[in-house]
This record gives C-alpha cells, sequence and structure tokens, in this order.
C-alpha cells in the first residue's frame, strides 16, 4: 500500500508543479496588462487571434484571481503530496478536495466546452483523477488491514 500512496504522491506532485506554473504565468499576464495571452493560455483550444481584444479591468481581475487560485490549488497539493508519500491520510483528502474539486470545474466548464486541448490540461485532470484513485484504494485497503488484525 505503501507503493501506491507513493505513485498518487508524485502524480500529485506533478500536478501541483504545473498548477503553480500555470498560476504564476496567468498572473503575469495579468500584471504585464496582457490579459489576452492570459486568457490564450487558459482556452488553448481557441483561436488566440479570437481573444484578441481590449479586456475591461474587471475581467483582467477576474481571470487574475483565477491565476492566483491556480498558484494556491498548486501549492496545497504539493505540499500535501509530501505528506501523502508518509501515509497522512488527512493530505489523502485534502489533496484530493483541493485539486480533485479544482479539476471537476476544469473538467465542466473546460473540457465539456472544447476550450481546452487534450494536453496539457485533460492530461492534468486524468493525473488528478489517479492520483484520487490510488490514494483512496490504498487508505482502504489500510484501514481494512488495520480493522482485521
Amino acid at each position: 500500500m505503501k507503493n501506491l500512496l507513493k505513485v498518487s504522491a508524485v502524480l500529485w506532485i506533478i500536478w501541483g508543479l504545473i498548477h503553480v506554473l500555470a498560476g504564476v504565468m496567468t498572473m503575469k499576464g495579468i500584471l504585464t496588462n496582457d490579459i489576452a495571452s492570459s486568457v490564450a493560455g487558459i482556452a488553448d483550444a481557441v483561436d488566440s487571434e479570437s481573444l484578441q481584444m481590449n479586456y475591461p479591468k474587471a475581467a483582467g481581475a477576474v481571470i487574475g484571481q483565477h491565476g492566483f487560485n491556480l498558484l494556491w490549488i498548486g501549492l496545497v497539493t504539493l505540499i500535501s503530496a509530501f505528506f501523502i508519500w508518509k501515509g497522512n491520510k488527512n493530505a489523502i483528502f485534502l489533496a484530493a478536495i483541493c485539486g480533485g474539486l479544482a479539476d471537476l470545474g476544469y473538467f465542466l466548464f473546460m473540457d465539456l466546452g472544447e476550450y481546452v486541448n487534450f494536453m496539457p490540461g485533460t492530461v492534468m485532470t486524468i493525473v488528478s483523477s489517479l492520483a484520487i484513485i490510488t490514494s483512496f484504494y490504498a487508505y482502504s485497503k489500510s484501514r481494512k488491514l488495520n480493522t482485521s488484525e
């Protein structure tokens, strides 16, 4: 079971690093007043020319908040991954709630809306799903082993 938790931890590390990077890149576009590049970076399956426009500052603030959320969600799952490696039950659930719900929203609004390419976005949704399934399976098996002793 420990190996499954280590696999889950590595998946969360990858997922967390990608999301920290995405958050930084999204906020960079906002801070440099290039809202269009931040929007195009998120909705990468949309023709970037169609996204070139003068966005209101409020739209930039919303995209900036999204970038900030990507950053902290990535950090929380990244930190949780190190505790998952050690078998911490609370970290398993924290990463699943934080990263899993973030990717659920991504799947519902971006993937199903066909605004994103398979790589990297949909792949990261698969990575988080595998991390959740792997860690939950390991956790449930370890609970059964502990209760049967």
